[in-house]
């Protein structure tokens, strides 16, 4: 039967949860165990797949083709078990499967109230979101419950975690909370009053915490942690101290060495093996020394918010573990280069456009891409960034003026990218296009495995198939592809069935490495085995900072 492992958090939000809980999975992974980990979004929207990236953050994409929270992204880097749909629910999603339930007569006339009908279908949502890890049946299932104890918005949650826990009997169910202990800088303290609030709301729904989990800039001391211990009513090696480092991959340890897991193992009665951690220690070790370095410009619309970007940004991460390089992130606002040029990018080894949604900025991003083809610099285009470059390439290199998507422009001449109802009509013109009233109907979402054309760049880097995550509605259009290809242009991997194209690549006599994807690689890069398109890129960085360097020196030498 599995267990589970409920993870709370208190005081603020956006201290971690997701990090924690799958610091913790891994540790448990590490000790021989199957785990898997859900996460419960108490807002009412369906998924995130339509909220703005400045309030929400990233959209993770599962292999299934949900739309889920972001830190489903953590759970997948940090363990083998990949996610799916069943792994992450929200609020809109218990309440519409029990309406739809209630239109349908299943409760026979009963009054449908939050107690028992929400929180028994939260409690169904959870077991069956557990047996449907792909690894088998998981021994631990850590559930982590979003928003703030004390929140409305999670108050079903709670109550159904502690009803959850209360059926299944000891030793079934366990809780980790989350909590802040801030430093003071006018009373120069780490204060535990928060802590102590935080566990009193908690204990006052009927949960009692196994382990706290105290948030701070600093290692919180003995003696605060002995205080904190009393205050609530947890035994006081089960005050984990949590404090802030500088890489993500070294949370694993820290909790390791503070007993989490056996805390765990013990509290659920699991038969666990010692814990393994050489692999977390060979990444930190690895990250930490780089021989090389690179710096990136990325350039998008929603710089001044990274969380939007938190798959991309630990892709690359991984990449220089396993390139040993030390890769810079710059981000560059595309509105920015709109308006003052590309002269900000003259300075970077590699410039990359990520995906993203409307037209704000775009211009700006083909003035990047621009750049980096002219100037021979590596480009790495992702979604978006791919069809920005056919864009650019189209209208400067293919003779293709105006040339542009109809997300942009409807009445464009040359629609070289579209949706792929707006290809042709019945008398090979282009179709207008039509509004769909459901934003999440026209997605192209999760894995599609596509053969890889051979002799190519993408052939070199994948091998014979592509196996990727998509997010996007609109296509290359293949009617304007021979002209691309005449003037140097490669699609270098097709989608079997459709024969919609998935890579694009310039021909190495134009550019020594251009290439863009209409998936998202980074949804499958792992700290473990890094991705190898990420890999190739930052390698090409590498080559490309080198040869500046040393066409640098004959100029200076006059050689």
């Amino acid at each position: 039967m599995t267990k589970y492992v409920f993870v709370t958090g208190g005081v603020v939000s956006s201290l971690g949860k997701g990090i924690a809980a799958a610091s913790l999975a891994a540790i448990l992974e590490s000790r021989g165990l199957k785990v898997t980990l859900l996460k419960l979004d108490p807002y009412i929207n369906v998924d995130p797949g339509t909220m703005s990236p400045f309030q929400h953050g990233e959209v993770f994409v599962t292999e299934d083709g949900a739309e889920t929270d972001l830190d489903l992204g953590h759970y997948e880097r940090f363990i083998s078990t990949k996610m799916r749909k069943a792994n992450n629910f929200t609020t809109g999603q218990i309440y519409e499967s029990v309406i739809r339930k209630e239109r349908r007569g299943e409760y026979l006339g009963k009054t449908v109230q939050v107690i028992p009908h929400i929180t028994n279908e939260i409690q169904a949502f959870v077991e069956r979101g557990a047996k449907s890890a792909t690894s088998g049946e998981p021994d631990v299932a850590i559930v982590e419950i979003g928003g703030t104890v004390g929140d409305i918005e999670s108050l079903p949650y709670l109550e159904a975690a502690r009803q959850m826990s209360l059926r299944m009997g000891r030793n079934h169910c366990c809780f980790v909370h989350l909590t802040l202990v801030p430093f003071i800088h006018t009373a120069g303290e780490l204060k535990t009053k928060p802590t102590q609030h935080s566990v009193q709301k908690l204990r006052e729904i009927g949960i009692l915490p196994h382990a706290l989990l105290c948030r701070a800039d600093r290692p919180i001391p003995d003696d605060e942690r002995a205080k904190i211990s009393m205050f609530s009513n947890v035994p006081n090696d089960a005050v984990i101290s949590v404090w802030d480092v500088d890489s993500i991959y070294k949370i694993p340890q820290m909790l390791h060495d503070q007993g989490l897991d056996t805390i765990i193992v013990d509290e659920l009665k699991l038969q666990a093996q010692p814990a393994d951690l050489s692999m977390w220690t060979d990444l930190v070790e690895r990250l930490e020394n780089p021989s090389e370095e690179v710096t990136i410009g990325m350039v998008g619309k929603y710089v001044d918010l990274t969380e939007s970007y938190k798959s991309l940004i630990e892709a690359l991460k991984h990449a220089s573990i396993h390139t040993g390089t030390k890769v810079n992130i710059e981000y560059i606002d595309s509105e920015v280069i709109e308006a003052d040029g590309p002269a900000a990018l003259a300075h970077l080894d590699a410039v990359l456009v990520p995906g993203g949604f409307g037209r704000r900025g775009t211009e700006g991003k083909i003035a990047a891409i621009r750049h980096a083809r002219e100037s021979l610099i590596p480009y790495l285009g992702i979604c978006l960034g791919m069809q920005l470059a056919v864009i650019e390439f189209a209208r400067d290199v293919a003779g293709l003026a105006g040339a542009n998507s109809t997300e942009f422009d409807p009445d464009t001449q040359h629609p070289v990218v579209a949706l792929i109802t707006e290809w042709f009509d019945r008398d090979g013109k282009v179709e207008k296009r039509t509004e769909s009233s459901d934003l999440g109907g026209t997605m192209r979402l999760g894995a599609q495995r596509c053969p890889v054309k051979p002799g190519t760049k993408a052939a070199t880097i994948y091998g014979a198939d592509v196996n990727e995550r998509h997010r996007h509605r609109y296509e290359v259009n293949n009617r304007f592809v021979p002209q691309l290809e005449a003037g140097g242009m490669a699609i270098s991997a097709r989608t079997p069935t459709e024969d919609l194209p998935e890579m694009m690549e310039l021909r190495e006599d134009i550019h020594p490495w251009f290439v863009g994807v209409q998936f998202h690689p980074e949804f499958t890069s792992t700290p473990r085995d890094g991705h190898p398109l990420f890999k190739a890129y930052v390698e090409a960085a590498r080559k490309y900072k080198t040869s500046r360097k040393q066409e640098a020196l004959k100029q200076t030498t006059g050689a």
